[in-house]
């Protein structure tokens, strides 16, 4: 009669067991522990953001738009921290910045302008002093 259903087993959705994860730690157990490893716990972690720092930066194309008229441009000033090398500009220009990609460097001095970076102490080599026995 019931064709091994049971009584309201052949009723649309029936017996099924629950919805959703209704059960994963009983009846569908092994399910979860062969499909969803990393189903429960926290994984991974996250820094907290006053830590990360993203830098800011400016490509050599979006000079002309956001600065027009200008031949010396203070970007750390305007709060950018990197200068990038995509675009192309068609003036000198006269930038100060933090920091520079060396392709945004070339594009600078190739139309005759010039980037001012900070400086940056180099170490100084250290002389090994040889000891005569």
């Amino acid at each position: 009669m019931t064709h091994g259903k049971g009584k309201k087993g052949g009723r649309g959705a029936g017996l099924k067991g629950g919805k959703g994860n209704a059960g994963l730690l009983k009846h569908r157990y092994m399910h979860m522990v062969k499909n969803m490893p990393d189903h429960f716990g926290k994984h991974g972690f996250k820094r907290h953001p006053s830590i990360t720092k993203k830098n800011k930066t400016i490509n050599i194309g979006q000079l002309e738009e956001i600065f027009p008229g200008k031949n010396d441009i203070n970007l750390t000033k305007e709060g950018f921290d990197k200068l990038l090398g995509s675009g192309s500009i068609n003036k000198k220009l006269k930038i100060k910045v933090n920091n520079a990609s060396e392709k945004a460097i070339a594009k600078i001095k190739e139309k005759g302008g010039e980037i001012i970076l900070p400086d940056i102490p180099k170490e100084q080599p250290v002389e090994e002093k040889i000891v005569e026995e």
